[in-house]
């Protein structure tokens, strides 16, 4: 027997669930073309730069995007503090993380470098994309002035 299902409506979160998806899927092709590209220019180091740096750009960003998913749902001052202290925390994390790499040569520095910047905007771009791809229904009420 052949069953027909209607999509559901997207609940309110949808923008930012795709926004999510299309960050996500945005840092799994740069993994793989920087850890290419570095691997070919710089070898193992490289590798290794453009692991880390994929690591630290991609869950810089994506961190955001999960704050505010998270925080959707609860009371307005609750999710300045959720967001803030998530914006805080990996502000801290990423000063501590570079500054214990920076003691090791274990990496290639321009390949960690162009790899974060690289996620940086590919995961933004791509979680932008993502929003924006996504149909939020409007309403539109006549008032008589």
């Amino acid at each position: 027997m052949l069953t027909v299902s209607t999509p559901t409506e997207p609940g309110p979160d949808a923008p930012l669930r795709a926004a999510l998806r299309y960050g996500i899927a945005g840092l799994a092709v740069l993994v793989v073309v920087s850890a290419i590209l570095s691997s070919i220019f710089a070898g193992l180091p490289g590798l290794w730069g453009a692991l880390i740096g994929a690591a630290l750009g991609g869950a810089f960003i994506l961190t955001t995007a999960a704050s505010v998913l998270f925080s959707a749902k609860i009371e307005s001052g609750l999710q300045g503090i959720v967001l803030l202290g998530s914006w805080v925390g990996k502000l801290l994390l990423a000063v501590v993380v570079i500054a214990v790499l920076k003691q090791f040569d274990f990496y290639n520095r321009f390949s960690l470098f162009f790899t974060v910047i690289a996620a940086l905007l590919i995961v933004l771009g791509a979680e932008t994309y993502g929003l924006l791809r996504q149909r939020v229904p409007t309403v539109e009420v006549e008032r008589d002035l």
